[in-house]
């Protein structure tokens, strides 16, 4: 099971992204969610009364709590595709392993944003650049499953 750390970004868009999480949680994939706070501190505690989610003051301490040796670390504005649940719980089942979820795009030229699948030690390692370093890191050769 993972641990899903979402990184500071627009809230608006948070909701949508926990409503798709609760479809993992279902499936037995997503242990627990942890927010890491930024702008709009109301709303995210709602959300987080909400949903169960847990709230982290940053990226450090979002990793420090998380329960899942594996973490899917997200930002807010990430749209998954229909069928990620399933990719995901394949993915696992095969041996987690690094991996890189693309999200839906909102625009022709805008890059989807893009979330990832890593060990807890190897975000632990990058807790002070957050997802940008943590995708750096791994590269292109991490396994793309959504």
């Amino acid at each position: 099971m993972l641990s899903v750390i979402v990184t500071h970004g627009n809230p608006v868009k948070l909701a949508g992204l926990l409503t798709a999480l609760t479809e993992a949680a279902v499936e037995g994939l997503v242990r627990d969610v942890t927010l890491v706070e930024g702008a709009e501190p109301r709303l995210l505690d709602a959300l987080c009364e909400a949903t169960g989610a847990k709230l982290a003051a940053d990226f450090a301490q979002a990793v420090a709590g998380a329960r899942g040796d594996w973490l899917m670390v997200v930002p807010p504005d990430l749209r998954l595709k229909d069928g990620w649940v399933e990719r995901l719980g394949d993915h696992l089942r095969d041996g987690p392993g690094e991996a890189r979820l693309r999200g839906m795009g909102e625009g022709l030229f805008r890059r989807a944003p893009e979330g990832l699948v890593v060990a807890r030690a190897k975000a632990q390692a990058s807790a002070q650049g957050g997802l940008q370093q943590l995708s750096r890191k791994l590269g292109r050769g991490a396994r793309r499953i959504a």
